[in-house]
């Protein structure tokens, strides 16, 4: 028998561009699109907040020392350079002024009493409260920490602890003169002192030192956002370079360069920290977000190197890079036509958990010295500063560890979300 040869008909070669597919695409999925959203609102905050709230994070407020929010509101000007105005012949504990500045009270003589002495207590405190003075005076001026609430002051006997006198006052809300005209709030050519001046808004109150928290959150956010997307980039752009190029060429050099990452995991990351401080010879209260920027993209590169070359080694010995090859295209062309496509998606999935580990880096190095220092801020920082405070105002702590938590959070999901959208096993990505 004869055999019979059977011939398709001729067809074009497919060019090997349209060989080259990406493995996955991103799907905005609902995840995506909330999580994409807070860090957007986050950025939004840090960035355009100061146009609309322009207030300098370093003015300090020595009338609102640990304020809780307060409106804009008119204060009394109280001139300390003045004594308060006495009665002549008191009948009993009585107040002569009371503002948040001082508040002056005077008694009279009270028979067989030699020495008195003066207690101040909140209106919702039990007991006479805080021992103030103790004299014979029939006066005494209080600027202890003063603020907008109703005090109970006790005049007792010294010496048998009998209470005497006893009332309560609510200190009008006051600013010194001296203050006033540093904070810019009287005019340079204004004759005399003005009898009130009116007093921005603190939204989120202010700190131990009286400055505003809601434009410190927003200065420490731009440190801590700067940091945490800046040194990520660097690092991992580094990492995808030389992962790329070591699992492209193959041979001696992926396996020499497998090796230099294994040796850079095993630094010690504060050690360097440290280091890298000294040798840029930043001191206390310098600023050390360049030492740390530079730590982080020398030591955090290899995770992105080992998984770029993961990739180029499972995408090298593709059909579409085969025909590239054949095709006499040039290495440099092959990685970014054929290569970076596929590589991008899980590129993108690293950047975005990048992000938080930078972020929380950054916030522990600030907390314990070694990141932002002041006059700067982070939210790192912020939570340093206002862990002195914690028991009598936590809310200096508990912003600023709420904005790095939702910041951290945000990216966390974006990074769980985008995983999944190029994750074919998932169902979440497309070929």
């Amino acid at each position: 028998m004869i055999p019979v040869f059977r011939f398709a008909p001729w067809q074009p070669p497919v060019p090997a561009t349209e060989l080259s597919q990406p493995t996955s695409q991103v799907a905005f999925t609902p995840a995506v699109l909330l999580s994409t959203s807070i860090v957007v609102a986050l950025l939004l905050f840090v960035w355009a907040g100061p146009w609309v709230w322009q207030y300098d994070p370093a003015q300090q407020w020595l009338s609102h020392i640990s304020q809780g929010p307060t409106p804009a509101m008119s204060a009394l000007v109280v001139d300390d350079t003045r004594p308060p105005r006495l009665s002549t012949a008191p009948q009993r504990l009585q107040i002569a002024e009371s503002t948040t500045e001082r508040v002056a009270l005077q008694w009279p003589q009270v028979s067989g009493v030699q020495r008195y002495r003066l207690y101040r207590a909140g209106a919702e405190q039990i007991g006479p409260g805080l021992p103030l003075w103790e004299g014979s005076d029939r006066h005494y001026v209080d600027r202890l920490q003063l603020s907008y609430r109703v005090y109970r002051y006790t005049l007792a006997d010294a010496d048998t602890g009998l209470l005497l006198f006893s009332l309560e006052t609510r200190p009008e809300f006051a600013i010194s003169a001296f203050e006033a005209a540093l904070q810019g709030l009287i005019p340079e050519d204004a004759r005399g002192l003005p009898e009130r001046v009116l007093l921005p808004a603190h939204p989120l109150g202010t700190d131990a030192l009286g400055r505003d928290l809601l434009a410190r959150m927003m200065a420490g956010g731009r440190s801590s956002l700067f940091v945490g997307i800046v040194a990520p980039l660097l690092y991992i752009g580094f990492g995808c370079v030389f992962g790329g190029l070591a699992g492209y060429l193959g041979g001696r050099l992926d396996q020499f360069a497998m090796r230099l990452a294994d040796f850079v995991v095993a630094l010690p990351f504060l050690l360097f920290m440290i280091l890298l401080r000294i040798a840029f010879g930043i001191g206390p209260g310098e600023n050390g977000i360049l030492p740390l920027i530079l730590a982080m993209l020398l030591l955090s590169w290899p995770g992105s190197a080992r998984l770029v070359r993961g990739q180029v080694l499972a995408l090298r010995s593709q059909s579409f890079i085969d025909s590239a090859r054949l095709s006499g295209r040039s290495a440099p062309f092959i990685l970014y036509r054929h290569i970076l496509p596929n590589v991008l998606p899980v590129i993108l999935v690293a950047f975005s958990f990048a992000i938080p580990s930078a972020i929380f880096t950054e916030a522990f190095l600030s907390f314990i010295g070694m990141g932002v220092s002041p006059p700067s801020t982070s939210w790192g920082a912020m939570c340093n500063d206002g862990i002195k405070t914690l028991l009598s105002n936590p809310r200096q702590l508990l912003l600023p560890a709420m904005m790095i938590s939702i910041a951290v959070l945000a990216f966390n999901t974006l990074g769980d979300a985008l995983r999944d959208a190029t994750d074919r096993r998932s169902g979440g990505g497309r070929l």
